[in-house]
């Protein structure tokens, strides 16, 4: 695991407000939700989440700035810092009492992402990456898995929801040209452990459309930590601005991005 200053910082705030989620998803019945737009939902427990890391992040490192998912950005004095937060990735799976969820926290210094955690308080799975120090899960160091036929990959990806529906005949043409090479194709739910998981070995490529920066930041350090690659679909290397992204190792990575891309 890594020791460092600023990962002790990451770790206690994620554990701190994990506590809270561990307590409400526990409860979720009994959850006030309020309706973002169709099949995407926001709760309580998201906004108090959130609220814990604000508090304990800013304490603990005063001026840095934020990039949250419901409170939006928030300016620090230190223009180098900016925390890039979701404190509640995989929403929809929350509310249904599966436990597929996570906290998000990404550090980004200078325009480039230097830290990442993804923290599950359901399963107490904690995924970290610092740049230069690796990428762990618990006490294990992760590699992204070698394999490289795309007929043995297993793939993940994320399906546009009922208020992208516009989204729906790309996604299938997509997920058919996929479905035609990898060995099958999974649809977790929540992109920020789809890209642990892909620095993990637990998944062999992966790819999304529609993302926000605070899903995919963490996961992207965690990915390169653990010896894999990130790109845009297309290609580029702007996946927080553009919402596009794939994931794997050199192969995989490759090899999705020509059969997504026809």
């Amino acid at each position: 695991m890594i020791r460092s200053a600023l990962m002790n910082v990451m770790t206690a705030a994620a554990l701190k407000a994990g506590r809270g989620l561990k307590r409400d998803f526990g409860e979720v019945e009994n959850l006030v939700v309020s309706l973002k737009g169709p099949g995407d939902f926001v709760t309580a427990a998201d906004k108090k989440a959130e609220a814990v890391l604000f508090e304990e992040l800013s304490k603990s490192r005063p001026g840095y700035g934020f990039l949250m998912e419901e409170a939006g950005i928030v300016e620090g004095a230190d223009k180098a810092n900016r925390w890039i937060i979701d404190p509640l990735d995989g929403t929809t799976n929350f509310l249904h009492g599966l436990p597929l969820f996570a906290i998000s926290i990404a550090l980004e210094r200078d325009g480039a992402l230097i830290a990442g955690l993804v923290y599950n308080p359901a399963t107490d799975d904690m995924y970290v990456a610092e740049r230069g120090q690796g990428a762990w899960h618990n006490n294990r160091r992760l590699r992204v898995a070698p394999r490289r036929d795309f007929s043995e990959s297993l793939v993940g990806c994320g399906i546009p929801h009922l208020g992208r529906a516009e989204e729906h005949p790309r996604f299938k043409t997509e997920l058919a040209a996929v479905m035609a090479h990898a060995l099958n194709v999974r649809r977790l739910g929540a992109a920020s452990l789809d890209l642990a998981f892909i620095a993990a070995g637990r998944l062999d490529a992966f790819w999304e459309r529609g993302l926000k920066a605070w899903d995919v930041a963490a996961g992207i350090v965690l990915v390169r930590e653990a010896g894999g690659y990130v790109s845009e679909i297309e290609g580029g290397d702007a996946m927080l601005a553009s919402g596009s992204i794939c994931a794997g190792n050199e192969a995989t990575l490759q090899r999705l991005m020509m059969l997504l891309r026809g």
